[in-house]
C-alpha cells in the first residue's frame, strides 16, 4: 500500500536550503482527514521529513493539501514553500 517514499521539506524564499518538516506536523496532516479526500489516506509518516504514501497519491495535490494545513496550524510561515520529492 505504501510504495512510495518520499521528502517532505520546507524551505525559506530567500533560501536555497530546505528543512525536513517535523515528525509532529507530518503526523498531524496524515491523522486528520480534514480534506475529505481519500486518497491522503495512503499516507504514513515515518521520521522527521520522511513519509510512505500510496501509489495513487497524487505528489502535487499533497503538497498543496501539506502547505494550506500547514499554514492553517501555524507551522509554515507566509516566505516558506514546502517541497516534496520522492527518493
Amino acid at each position: 500500500m505504501f510504495a512510495r517514499k518520499i521528502r517532505v521539506e520546507y524551505q525559506d524564499l530567500d533560501k536555497d536550503q530546505g528543512h525536513p518538516c517535523p515528525l509532529k506536523w507530518l503526523d498531524s496532516f496524515s491523522m486528520r482527514n480534514f480534506t475529505n479526500a481519500s486518497v491522503f489516506d495512503n499516507t504514513l509518516p515515518v521520521s522527521d521529513g520522511e513519509m510512505e504514501i500510496g501509489t495513487g497519491v497524487p505528489l502535487e495535490q499533497l503538497r498543496e493539501a501539506m502547505e494550506d494545513w500547514f499554514r492553517r496550524k501555524g507551522y509554515l510561515p507566509k516566505d516558506s514553500k514546502l517541497l516534496l520529492k520522492e527518493i
